[in-house]
């Protein structure tokens, strides 16, 4: 039998106030692609970031190729032939693809041994591209790639590294099903070349395309390991929320009034062109396309972060210009950014200033905020959205990002929002929070206001929305009420003739 190279023998790890995880045993083998799966908070970051040497190792046993291992610190264990990719892509937009790919381990003239050899960088990572069959320059700067290729040199600078275990966190979380196959073809060899490979991902569908073997961890705990294909969706998540959820979409009413914003023939050069679309009170409108259709951007322009050139943005009947997001959130229109981590969140703060943000500017008396308000604020909306924390005191960053999502919506609730702008709103999230933001955004619109919900899942748009507009290369490429809607009639509006 194969041995495994890595062999997680018991571990065990605690934060103050919360067992992270509770006497995990796993073993990854050469040429495998194994999934971890689990809820936002079951276990599974903190289990990569103990291999990955992020957090050391307390309790238990880690085993690399045999061997008992410690490691103090991310570069012993790169050393050691383990890569992570993480979701929040950690490439360096001012620096070329190559020298990403080679940070840290550049090319220099032997004579010197200062100055880098970029002409042999850029040979060496030219190479590493073409092997994984990747279309890349190695001298184009990593700011001018699509989310989509950044991820591929995030690959390609782990296959440099010779790794022999490859962790890949959310790989397809900001990318087109196109590009999601392009990174399949790309894992396919890798597990030819007998590189571990550990996949994690709260894409169903995805899952049981790529995975040979999946993991179901829940509130810190290994509750299962089996070969991927014994198993059935509805079971697999049944393993991990600890209950069957019967149904990820809620039938609401849909009650339509007054048309609350509108948008006429709204431009901006090289993003988008004459968009003009309606969203009435109680209504969801999904936006759907492919990366790079405009679809962000026309959302930074009604929010104000990118001001169009030309059209008109008309709320309640009246033209609005809208030069900035605070602006706009006078306005009670907020933004729900694809990025939380760093466009909707403050994560050094705490959970209650979070919530308050939106609202606090007209809570306060000569400058001082009414700690009574926020206090009660924050706790009456960590209830009603289930947002687990142990206080309202706590910071942000040591939330899942299930939770994370959940605050994010929940300032804008909280401060009477009337227009909800939507950006991939259910990205990173598992199964059971995806559910329960379907609810909130049902909630929201039943009582008044309306949503443009932009989303790279077919399924989330078609199970959400009351219509949906498509766009394809800065433009709307059509219009279906969701009744007509499908994932074939959508792809083909999307998609380039």
């Amino acid at each position: 039998m194969t041995k495994a190279v890595i062999e997680m023998k018991r571990i065990s790890k605690t934060f103050p106030g919360v067992k992270a995880l509770d006497d995990i045993s796993i073993d990854f083998f050469p040429g495998n692609v194994h999934v971890l799966v689990g809820e936002n908070g079951a276990g599974k970051s903190t289990l990569i970031k103990i291999l990955s040497g992020i957090y050391k190792l307390e309790e238990g046993e880690l085993l690399v190729n045999g061997n008992i291992t410690i490691f103090d610190n991310p570069k012993q264990a790169i050393d050691a032939g383990i890569a992570v990719i993480h979701q929040e892509l950690s490439v360096i937009d001012d620096l070329t693809v190559a020298e990403n790919i080679f940070l840290g381990r550049e090319y220099l003239f032997k004579k010197s041994n200062m100055l880098i050899n970029k002409e042999k960088m850029n040979k060496k990572a030219e190479s590493v591209l073409t092997s994984l069959s990747m279309k890349i320059c190695p001298s184009e700067y990593v700011k001018n790639l699509s989310t989509a290729k950044k991820q591929m040199v995030e690959i390609a600078k782990a296959v440099s590294q010779n790794a022999s275990v490859i962790v890949m966190d959310e790989p397809t979380s900001s990318i087109s099903d196109n590009e999601v196959e392009s990174l399949f073809k790309i894992i396919r060899k890798l597990k030819n070349d007998n590189v571990v490979i550990i996949y994690i991902s709260h894409r169903m569908k995805e899952l049981f395309t790529i995975g040979d073997k999946v993991t179901v961890l829940r509130d810190g705990k290994h509750i299962k390991t089996t070969e991927i294909n014994s198993v059935k969706e509805e079971e697999l998540i049944t393993l991990m929320v600890g209950r069957e959820i019967k149904k990820l979409f809620s039938v609401r009413e849909h009650n339509l009034g007054n048309t609350i914003l509108e948008i006429k023939k709204l431009s901006k050069k090289n993003k988008y062109s004459n968009i003009s679309l309606k969203v009435r009170e109680g209504e969801v409108l999904g936006i759907a396309g492919l990366i790079g259709a405009g679809r962000t951007e026309v959302l930074y322009g009604v929010f104000g972060v990118e001001s169009p050139d030309s059209g008109e943005i008309i709320l309640d009947g009246n033209i609005i210009d809208i030069q900035s997001p605070s602006k706009a959130i006078k306005l009670k229109i907020g933004l729900v950014p694809e990025d939380r981590r760093s466009q909707g969140l403050l994560l050094d703060d705490y959970v209650k200033t979070n919530i308050s943000l939106p609202s606090i500017k007209f809570n306060t008396k000569r400058g001082i905020v009414d700690r009574i308000w926020e206090n009660t604020l924050a706790n009456s909306f960590v209830t009603k959205m289930g947002i687990k924390t142990p206080s309202i005191n706590n910071k942000v960053k040591n939330l899942s990002g299930g939770n994370q999502q959940k605050i994010v919506l929940a300032k804008w609730m909280a401060s009477n929002t009337r227009v909800l702008l939507l950006d991939e709103p259910t990205r990173g999230v598992d199964v059971k929070a995806k559910a329960e933001i379907y609810e909130l955004i049902n909630e929201f619109v039943s009582n008044g206001g309306c949503v443009i919900m932009v989303s790279s899942e077919l399924p989330e748009i078609l199970g959400t929305c009351d219509r949906v507009v498509v766009m394809r290369e800065g433009e709307i490429s059509g219009v279906m009420d969701i009744k007509e809607a499908s994932e074939e009639g959508l792809m083909k509006l999307a998609s380039i003739n």
